[in-house]
């Protein structure tokens, strides 16, 4: 009997979260490792022990996978939709964003989406679920300063609500716990271009004028000359302007976050340029040094 060569070879299978393998590396020390999730890329996130001996790495496994073993024991599909969320942030998301957007995206799981439809079960989750959600946080979802802005969320806010919602479920999809995505056929507002009001001569000299009073009279002369954005020029260095040139370079933002100041390189590489400024800006700017 002949034994075809494919069925010699044992075919690799994507380890699940939670199993665990063990190895003797080249120094001589035992080390163990599991799977506890996969990235944006499907490449494996993983953690490791090493010991002396096989025995020893294998307690040290064992007590490695009771710890980070126990979150995919849960993954199921009758899992609340609240947990499924939160596994899909943590595990997929949160490393992969920037400050800014990790707590947008923070605000609309922990705040919004996880009290009103986290309790249904992932597999039971379906579009009705999540248009009536959608609808009520239109009309009452507002957590702070509704006195001020009113009882009801955005359409933006809405709209990115459902962008987590519809992305968490995709990926409960390709992991095989529901079969169709109930978040792709959602009615959302519409998007709506703001438009743009622009200020006359005369405001613009009013409100310098008025700047100058306050003190802040230079920075908003630089961000009417140039279109800076304020994150860009409260980052600014006096080593960051050329005199004799006039070029600005733009390569830092400040933001705030949570009443914390934090200074970052720009969101994309197209932020990070360079800017002529007008010899009248220039001459403001060297008195104001």
């Amino acid at each position: 009997m002949r034994l075809c060569l494919k069925e010699m070879i044992p075919i690799a299978k994507k380890r699940k979260n939670g199993e665990g393998t063990l190895r003797l590396r080249k120094d001589g020390r035992w080390e163990g490792r599991i799977v506890v999730g996969y990235n944006e890329k499907s490449l494996p996130i993983t953690k490791c022990v090493t010991a002396k001996t096989k025995t020893e790495c294998s307690t040290k496994l064992e007590a490695l996978k009771e710890e980070y073993g126990r979150s995919s024991d849960k993954i199921k599909p009758d899992m609340p939709f609240g947990d499924w969320i939160d596994f899909w942030y943590q595990t997929y998301c949160r490393h992969t964003l920037r400050i800014t957007t990790r707590t947008d995206y923070e605000n609309r799981i922990y705040n919004h989406i996880i009290p009103e439809i986290g309790k249904i079960p992932l597999n039971r989750l379906s579009q009705s679920d999540l248009q009536q959600f959608y609808a009520k946080e239109k009309t009452d979802g507002r957590k702070l300063h509704a006195k001020t802005y009113g009882k009801g969320l955005s359409d933006r806010t809405i709209r990115g609500i459902h962008a987590n919602c519809r992305t968490a479920l995709q990926r409960a999809v390709q992991d095989g716990l529901i079969r169709t995505n109930p978040a792709v056929c959602c009615k959302l507002p519409p998007k709506k271009a703001r438009e743009m009001q622009v200020l006359t001569q005369n405001e613009i000299l009013r409100f310098l004028h008025q700047a100058k009073e306050e003190g802040y009279y230079e920075l908003f002369l630089l961000e009417l000359g140039t279109g800076m954005r304020r994150g860009e020029i409260l980052a600014l260095k006096w080593s960051d302007l050329n005199f004799k040139t006039g070029e600005l370079h733009i390569e830092r933002q400040v933001y705030i976050i949570r009443a914390e100041i934090i200074i970052s390189a720009p969101k994309t590489k197209a932020s990070i340029r360079t800017v002529i400024l007008p010899p009248s800006l220039l001459k403001a700017l060297g008195a104001y040094k």
